[in-house]
């Protein structure tokens, strides 16, 4: 087993203790950052700012780590998705989407998931773990190692945008979140600014206030229903946090203002929310909150009781909340037919009967041909 530590997940401040702790001067903390995190140099071999003493000492003493990919899968639309293993064996997913304008790298923060969301893959899979700094930040660094983007771009990035809304709620694990999204943020490193980062939570109302004091980033709220009765069904966190603890919540989020509207979003579920009485009831809940509604096609996964709603049925919904004064982008679907769509992440990667891919797939494809045709929803 590693007897060394891992210097990823480290604070400046540790950092500097630890570089402390073995007679390196504190200044050498800057220079380590701006290799590991900015460079996204593995080998003290290769720091060649640092006396050669120096990097002998930091490679008997430490080591800067990254998780193994154990599966690395792309889909027909470019979306890529990782399964992360750690020392310990357990694993998790970790998607990137790029765009024409943007690339975002989903994130994950806990191995598993203890919230049982009825419509998302995940949370069929129990909480096995929080996600530690080093495995949080560990996500980042391999991907971009995967995309061979370094040292970190002004412009142009393939990962310019990161949502913490893979596998896990970030609220129930913010004591490691907080300094992993810090370091990701850090002008001197990796330098993604608060503005491009969106934590999404299906509502931990008493952690909400402390997110954005703390990380002021952007806010994304699962609501997917209107009413208690439905909520409680299919976010059985309501249950515990009732919708209107959960709007009051999101009325006192620290920097909420139209130029930083709150997400809410709402996978659409035939039969279920995706009625017109559901879009009008979600224009009256959300009345007075600077917001924006992200609505999702429900992504299919094996074994799932909800279907999707058809096309001409999204589209009323999302033309009543228009409207209402409020954007509401239809999400196309991206990585369906690699299982990276939202609600799809599931750490076992549990293989797939070969009439499932070939369906998956070909949903994937008449997205992506709609898209290209200009045909599809936005």
């Amino acid at each position: 087993m590693e007897d060394r530590r891992n210097l990823i997940g480290l604070s400046r401040a540790q950092l500097e203790a630890e570089l402390a702790a073995i007679g390196l001067e504190k200044f050498r903390a800057r220079q380590l950052w701006h290799w590991i995190y900015f460079r996204g140099a593995t080998d003290f071999a290769a720091m060649t700012t640092l006396a050669k003493s120096a990097r002998a000492a930091l490679a008997e003493r430490f080591f800067v780590g990254r998780p193994e990919a154990s599966r690395d899968m792309q889909s027909i639309d470019g979306t890529r998705k990782w399964l992360l293993k750690w020392g310990d064996g357990q694993e998790v997913e970790c998607v990137h989407i790029p765009e024409t304008d943007r690339g975002t790298l989903c994130v994950s923060s806990q191995v598993g998931c203890t919230l049982t969301c009825r419509f998302c893959h995940t949370g069929t899979q129990k909480l096995v773990r929080n996600l530690a700094p080093d495995e949080i930040v560990g996500q980042v660094l391999l991907a971009r190692d995967k995309l061979g983007e370094w040292p970190s771009p002004d412009d142009g990035r393939q990962i310019s945008n990161i949502v913490m809304m893979g596998m896990g709620e970030p609220l129930y694990n913010l004591d490691n979140v907080i300094p992993a999204l810090k370091i990701v943020m850090d002008g001197e490193g990796i330098s993604i600014s608060k503005r491009r980062i969106t934590l999404s939570t299906a509502g931990v109302v008493p952690q909400m206030k402390r997110c954005g004091q703390e990380l002021g980033v952007n806010l994304a709220v699962s609501l997917h229903a209107v009413t208690d009765e439905i909520r409680d069904r299919i976010v059985p966190l309501n249950k515990k946090y009732p919708i209107a603890e959960l709007m009051q919540a999101c009325r006192d989020y620290p920097g909420a203002n139209n130029a930083r509207r709150i997400t809410f979003e709402y996978v659409m579920l035939k039969g279920v929310n995706d009625s017109p009485a559901d879009a009008r009831a979600l224009v009256r809940l959300i009345r007075g909150i600077p917001a924006k509604i992200n609505l999702i096609p429900f992504n299919p996964w094996p074994g799932a009781p909800f279907e999707c709603p058809d096309d001409r049925a999204i589209k009323a919904f999302a033309d009543i909340v228009f409207e209402a004064g409020y954007a509401a982008p239809v999400r196309t679907p991206r990585g369906r037919d690699i299982l990276a769509a939202c609600g799809q992440l599931k750490s076992d990667s549990q293989k797939l009967r070969k009439s499932e891919v070939l369906r998956l797939q070909a949903e994937a494809a008449a997205v992506q041909a709609a898209k290209e045709a200009g045909l599809a929803l936005s």
